[in-house]
């Protein structure tokens, strides 16, 4: 077995959400549910099939998202793995509708930081162990970065 690192292409402004799956269904029940839970969103998915022809199965509705998503796909090379790039939304908007999917068995990350995953290959191919997702910690997190957090997420919408 070989271990590799292989850096996910998150276009600027995007968010990326990488998770594992079971079925060539996954992507249209992607497209659906991703269309069905933000209105405006942008997107691109791209699932990689792991039987019979072994294609990377794309759908989206941006081109640019699309081509990014399945040059993740390409790179990865792991089979019933997918990666949704999104605009428009974030993952916090769609991600239990996504974990809702019947195809979906995990999510490995969902970010707009860098993100690394590390993959193992064998003789049979490859698969995902886990992802590097942004920086390390540089300290705690002091009066002043509480106040920031807290204004934040009141600014976002996310709390009262």
């Amino acid at each position: 077995m070989e271990l590799k690192v292989v850096r996910l292409r998150i276009p600027e402004g995007a968010n990326i959400i990488l998770g594992q799956s079971h079925f060539i269904k996954t992507v249209e029940d992607l497209y659906e549910t991703l269309i069905a839970a933000v209105p405006g969103i942008k997107f691109g998915l791209a699932f990689s099939e792991s039987s019979g022809d072994c294609l990377i199965r794309v759908e989206g509705n941006d081109p640019d998202l699309m081509d990014a998503a399945a040059e993740n796909a390409q790179n990865l090379a792991a089979g019933h793995t997918f990666n949704i790039l999104l605009k428009n939304a974030f993952p916090i908007n769609v991600l239990n509708a996504v974990k809702m999917c019947p195809e979906v068995c995990r999510i490995f990350c969902a970010t707009a930081n860098p993100v690394e995953v590390i993959v193992a290959q064998t003789e049979q191919g490859r698969g995902i162990l886990g992802v590097v997702d942004g920086l390390p910690p540089k300290g705690v997190e002091g009066d002043a970065g509480r106040t920031w957090r807290h204004e934040i997420l009141r600014k976002l919408g996310y709390k009262k």
